[in-house]
């Protein structure tokens, strides 16, 4: 129940704020465009398709999510209420994750209308379209995962949102580097399954295994910040 209540007010700063609203209409902009290049000009009627170009528009929308969830609370001085709340650091940790990774399954819930016309126009694969839907929402906890350990380590939200690009890009271009590192590239591993249908276990457990990672450090980060208190 503690949990839930921090879902629920986390959610709901999320919607008395432009922050939602940014998110989600930018994200849907921008998949609409996919949308429409992929399907009307290139013909390609697939709900698949558009989003090996989405993957990489993550790396640029969900800093917007995720750059206030601990530093404005340390900029502002509000932190303190987290270190003296009954509720676990575990809960709030996990708490904020999920309001965040909520907004982002109303973005994949509006992309359904994609699905809708093209099964209007013709035959989409159904199944390889839920596979896509899926593994594009793990990546998008991963990534969430990721932002809000950026926003644990620093006050400054624009600071946070670079430092979460940053790391987005040293994922997405180090298999150029070292192309054994493909295996861990959480863009590349996505690409090359999910949109083509494939659920397979190294995904899987890449995706899962990144997101619990990055939830544990941030819970390390907030409770030594709450021990130093």
């Amino acid at each position: 129940m503690k949990m839930w209540a921090i879902i629920k007010k986390e959610v709901k700063s999320y919607f008395l704020s432009p922050i939602a609203y940014i998110f989600i209409g930018l994200f849907l902009f921008m998949s609409s465009i996919f949308f429409y290049l992929d399907v009307y000009v290139g013909g390609v009627v697939n709900f698949e398709y558009m989003f090996y170009s989405l993957s990489t528009i993550l790396t640029f929308v969900i800093p917007i999510l995720t750059m206030r969830m601990f530093s404005e609370e340390r900029k502002n001085g509000t932190e303190q209420i987290l270190y003296t709340s009954p509720r676990s650091i575990t809960s709030i940790v996990l708490g904020k994750f999920i309001s965040a990774t909520i907004v982002m399954v109303i973005c994949e819930i509006c992309m359904l209308l994609y699905l809708g016309i093209l099964m209007y126009f013709g035959t989409p694969h159904i199944a390889s379209a839920l596979i896509t839907l899926f593994g594009f929402l793990l990546l998008s906890m991963a990534y969430i995962a990721f932002g809000m350990f950026a926003s644990s380590i620093t006050e400054n939200q624009i600071i946070a949102g670079v430092i979460t690009i940053a790391g987005f890009l040293i994922i997405w271009f180090m298999p150029g580097f070292y192309s054994k590192l493909s295996t861990f590239s959480l863009i590349n591993v996505f690409s090359n399954t999910f949109p083509q249908g494939m659920m397979t276990y190294q995904a899987m457990t890449l995706f899962t295994s990144f997101t619990i990672l990055f939830i544990i450090l941030t819970i390390i980060v907030i409770a030594r910040r709450k021990s130093v208190k």
